[in-house]
């Protein structure tokens, strides 16, 4: 089968097939559509799938007993739009890397349907044929077969593994995603707070992890959203206000420090709503009160300095009253003073 250069599908998922991936299979560098699925094949997913097989549209080892980490090599399927590694043994991180799958990081496609020419003989006559892809997925929770319309789905499904570490962020740039599904495995961490970034999502499947910290607010921005399972993680928080967010009842069960629609909690800052607004309107009542206070104090002093100094510049007879006032009272001080230092010196 190595030889089988110019070979373009190849689909051995549902036969029982058991060890290793043959690593002759390398040699099938015209490969797009490699289907493994629901075999029992194990080892670590080999490295020349990514390295040797440039042309890979779409992946599907789901149902297998491959074990080991992800390997890096796979960022190196530029062209991949299926990456179906579910049901497996697969362990270690999930690579950052995953923002060099450029097809991925682009919206929309080019065609419908991934189609294939071969030169069939009809009545001695070599004519060119076509023929369309196919691929039985998990999508939105049912196994669905898609043909037609298979070249605008933009699929990564690594769930049911044993994945551990964080979303990467570099996810978010990933922008072309139909659907994302990463539930049943061991990650922990927040949920990228870009998460929003992916605006063509239909379905997002982060179920069974150990993620937690608060639902991104982006998340409630993707309109597209139609399958939401966020349930079984340790999320807390208030749920983010958002037409699809609050239209998904089960996506939130077992995270037991959520709030808010549409569950039935409530969170704690709604619950001391109208006593934080009286405190501020008890707040804004200090306020007035110290500000009349300064204003009574500036008034007072207004009126009693130009009270006094107003009626001297203004009144003659008042003006010369207080000058012949202090006149006098300098005249008794000084006098005064004379007095007590002569009888010191007299002692």
């Amino acid at each position: 089968m190595g030889y089988l250069f110019s070979i373009e599908t190849l689909r051995l998922n549902n036969n029982g097939f058991v060890g290793e991936l043959p690593s002759q299979l390398k040699n099938c560098r015209s490969l797009t559509l490699f289907n493994l699925a629901e075999n029992k094949l194990s080892g670590s997913i080999p490295e020349w799938l990514g390295a040797s097989l440039p042309n890979l549209t779409i992946l599907i080892l789901q149902s297998n007993n491959f074990y080991g980490s992800i390997p890096p090599q796979l960022c190196h399927l530029t062209r991949i739009q299926l990456l179906d590694l579910s049901m497996n043994n697969i362990s270690g991180t999930i690579p950052k890397c995953l923002n060099n799958l450029t097809t991925l990081t682009k919206k929309g496609s080019s065609s419908q349907a991934i189609q294939h020419s071969f030169l069939g003989q009809y009545l001695r006559q070599r004519l060119q044929e076509r023929y369309d892809d196919e691929a039985f997925l998990t999508w939105k929770g049912f196994r669905a077969k898609f043909k037609s319309n298979l070249g605008l789905l933009k699929s990564i499904d690594l769930s049911s593994n044993k994945l551990i570490g964080e979303i990467p962020s570099e996810i978010t740039y990933l922008v072309g995603l139909i659907s994302l599904n990463l539930s049943r495995n061991q990650l922990i961490g927040q949920i990228p707070s870009r998460i929003g970034n992916l605006q063509e999502l239909e379905s997002l499947d982060l179920s069974k992890n150990q993620i937690n910290g608060k639902i991104p607010t982006s998340l409630s921005r993707i309109a597209s959203l139609g399958k939401l399972n966020l349930s079984e993680n340790n999320l807390f928080g208030k749920i983010p206000i958002g037409t699809q967010l609050q239209s998904f009842d089960y996506a939130y069960d077992g995270n037991r420090l959520l709030c808010g629609a549409p569950l039935p909690r409530t969170c704690p800052e709604e619950e001391k709503g109208p006593r934080q607004s009286v405190l501020v309107n008890q707040d804004s009542q200090d306020g007035l009160i110290m500000q009349g206070y300064y204003i009574s104090m500036g008034l007072g002093f207004a009126i009693g300095f130009w009270g006094v100094c107003g009626t001297l510049l203004l009144n003659k007879s008042c003006r010369y009253t207080y000058f012949n006032f202090l006149t006098f009272l300098n005249d008794w001080l000084h006098l005064k003073a004379a007095i007590i230092c002569q009888r010191m010196l007299n002692r």
